[in-house]
């Protein structure tokens, strides 16, 4: 059977004209829908995933982060994200975060939720008592060093430039020698 494409449009149509399906030619009325963005402040801050540092517009409204996406005025991303940095909105906005930290105690085999003020206190407890046992206040050479072997740090690249100098003022205060960056690594 040879059939043209307006013969196949003829018979098409006739098929549907019979079988009593109807096609309405009447226009559809088409809606706005607010967006969600609407009343919302918008900051800017950095993706924490990689050491890319993308810029990500976050949109809050009453407190709440109502949209993320990528900042088109930012240098680095030009408004563009991976899949990670695009599903950024699920950080803030998911029912299955965590909300209070978990502790495993040493030779325990289950995690307990603790009080954030705890935790805070036990972090604060261990990292003096692991400085005041590995700090030196002398070298073997008798040169005065006053640093502590016991601990390094591993800086994250979602930190900005002030975020990383307080950072490192802090862990110079402590006297940790070890200090390392993932943008380095």
């Amino acid at each position: 059977m040879d059939v043209s494409r307006r013969g196949f449009l003829k018979i098409s149509g006739a098929t549907l004209a019979a079988s009593g399906i109807g096609i309405s030619l009447k226009p559809v009325s088409a809606y706005a829908q607010p967006l969600k963005i609407q009343y919302a402040k918008e900051t800017t801050t950095v993706c924490p995933y990689c050491s890319v540092g993308c810029s990500i517009i976050v949109s809050v409204r009453n407190g709440k982060v109502v949209n993320t996406e990528g900042d088109p005025d930012s240098p680095i991303n030009k408004g563009s994200l991976c899949s990670k940095g695009g599903s950024i909105y699920q950080m803030a906005v998911n029912e299955n975060r965590l909300t209070k930290p978990l502790y495993r105690a040493p030779n325990a085999t289950e995690w307990k939720e603790v009080e954030w003020e705890w935790a805070l206190e036990r972090i604060a407890h261990l990292t003096k008592q692991s400085r005041d046992k590995s700090f030196k206040f002398k070298n073997d050479k008798g040169e005065v060093v006053n640093r502590t072997e016991g601990i390094a740090s591993v800086g994250s690249a979602a930190m900005d430039l002030e975020e990383c100098f307080t950072y490192q003022k802090f862990l110079r205060g402590l006297g940790l020698v070890y200090i390392e960056h993932q943008a380095r690594i």
